[in-house]
């Protein structure tokens, strides 16, 4: 048996590494990098009873700025490092391995990562110690500091820039091309007029798989693009999540958001704001109408039925035979207990729409219904027209006051005051021009009776025309609930939206009596 007087001490294999940011001197015999390499060689001895053990490698970058981290021998260093090759890093002074507190904060954590720890000569760091490791995080502090300074600037920035009008950059847009020096959007008129084409379809056919799977057919690719540094991406066959993005996006009308506010941009817009407006509502129902089942979706009266034995939701089913689907309504409720306990078991859905939609033709046909009908849409017209003139009042004597700030004599205000102030300006008079026109249109036109008697006598002519998507927003539009028995119905009415309701119509019948 052999023993051992002491035990062996563990070897920590140190690299020195060394910087100057000039060439000057460097082809003297003994220069700045020699200078450097020396102090680190005695501190290595110094520790030589602790281990340390000097590597033969040199990584001496001379002629290098420690603004970044594109040199050849620190290059070498982090690869040994990743290597594992070095335990211990010695420099002359922490400025030596980067003059960015970013940059050092980076490699700190590389490092660290690698069990490598960093010694200064001059600065007493050094991070294998828990004084070395305080300096450390006091430095990386003075880092997350800096680094949410810049953030904050630089979110200011695309925050003025917004507020101006201005495109920020990001995945390019079919339909616009940004100018390489200026950064500003220009119409591509090629793919403009796809664009155009796909919020018109979306318009007649009210689905986005459809136009998706439509101009796939047509061999229609997305935007191909280049990157800075080259790297083209090539237009790809149209999605779902594509289209919606598109008929989401508000650069199409020349504005520019930002959060959840929006600005009038200095591009030219695609799409007039009546087009995009109709895309947005009906992409707002089918969204509302979208649930867990494909079939079901198309469902007209989803949400609004009420078992009326036991007060549970409806909820909407199907089964499918051959090409054909059938729909059905079942008593949550009921679906969800152990024993089946509800007279409402299962309703053919199709059979209670139509019974729905005959019963709402025979109640808005009565004389008394109509007359009710005539009294609540002049009512609600009159109160529209009331808050609309209050809202004008109100958007006047805010743009007022924006124009005296603005031509106030001597001035006062700095630039990006005056800009922000030029900017609010143009917000508040596009919205006091649409409250004017909306006004305008109520005054000039007011629903009459003859429009409402005309509108509810066609609805169920009009009913079999409208896809699932208009079809929902008609009955979410006006119908608060249905309560359903085994031998009758109770259907309650939205007053407050017949006025809504009667427009809606109209509009339909008269683009029903335009085709051919």
């Amino acid at each position: 048996m052999v023993s051992t007087t002491e035990e062996e001490k563990k070897i920590f294999r140190c690299a020195c590494y060394t910087r100057k940011s000039t060439e000057e001197n460097l082809q003297c015999e003994f220069n700045s990098l020699d200078a450097q390499r020396e102090s680190a060689e005695n501190f290595i001895a110094s520790q030589r009873m602790n281990g340390w053990q000097l590597l033969p490698e040199k990584y001496d970058d001379g002629g290098f700025s420690g603004g970044n981290t594109d040199r050849p021998a620190l290059k070498r260093l982090l690869a040994d490092v990743e290597a594992g090759r070095i335990d211990i890093i010695v420099i002359y002074k922490l400025d030596r391995l980067s003059r960015s507190l970013l940059d050092f904060m980076k490699l700190v954590e590389f490092f660290e990562s690698h069990n490598t720890s960093i010694v200064s000569i001059t600065q007493q760091i050094n991070t294998s110690t828990s004084a070395g490791r305080m300096m450390i995080n006091i430095l990386m502090t003075f880092a997350q500091y800096e680094r949410e300074i810049i953030a904050e600037r630089i979110r200011d920035k695309i925050a003025g820039a917004k507020r101006r009008g201005k495109h920020c950059g990001g995945t390019p847009v079919l339909g616009y091309d940004a100018d390489p020096e200026t950064k500003k959007l220009g119409i591509n008129q090629k793919e403009a007029e796809l664009v155009r084409h796909i919020f018109k379809r979306y318009c007649e056919l009210g689905s986005a798989r459809e136009v998706a799977r439509e101009l796939k057919k047509q061999g229609y690719k997305n935007k191909t693009w280049t990157t800075r540094k080259g790297n083209i991406h090539k237009g790809r066959d149209f999605t779902m999540t594509c289209i919606w993005r598109m008929l989401n996006n508000p650069l199409y009308i020349g504005q520019v958001i930002h959060k959840d506010k929006r600005f009038p941009g200095e591009h030219e817009a695609i799409i007039d704001k009546r087009t995009y407006e109709m895309a947005r509502a009906m992409l707002e129902a089918n969204t509302t109408a979208r649930r867990k089942s494909k079939y079901a979706t198309a469902y007209p009266l989803k949400g609004l039925v009420r078992c009326g034995h036991c007060g549970g939701a409806m909820t909407v089913s199907y089964t499918k035979k051959g090409n054909r689907r059938y729909i059905y309504l079942q008593c949550l409720k009921d679906m969800k207990s152990a024993e089946h306990s509800c007279p409402l078991r299962q309703v053919p859905g199709n059979d209670f729409e139509k019974a729905v939609l005959q019963q709402l033709g025979a109640i808005f046909r009565t004389p008394s219904i109509l007359a009710k009908t005539y009294d609540a849409v002049r009512k609600n017209e009159d109160e529209e027209k009331t808050s609309l003139t209050e809202k004008r009042d109100e958007l006047a004597i805010k743009a007022d006051a924006l124009r005296r700030k603005i031509f106030r004599p001597g001035g006062g205000i700095s630039h990006a005051e005056l800009e922000s102030l030029k900017s609010e300006a143009i917000k508040v008079g596009d919205e006091l021009k649409d409250v004017k026109n909306y006004l305008k249109i109520l005054s000039a036109a007011p629903v009459s009776q003859a429009e409402i008697t005309e509108a509810f006598n066609s609805i169920e002519a009009l009913w079999e025309e409208l896809f699932p998507a208009e079809k929902y927003r008609l009955t979410q539009l006006f119908i608060e609930k249905i309560i359903l028995r085994n031998d009758s119905m109770e259907l309650e009415i939205k007053t407050n939206g017949i006025t809504s309701l009667v427009r809606e119509l109209n509009i339909i019948d008269t683009e029903r009596k335009k085709r051919p």
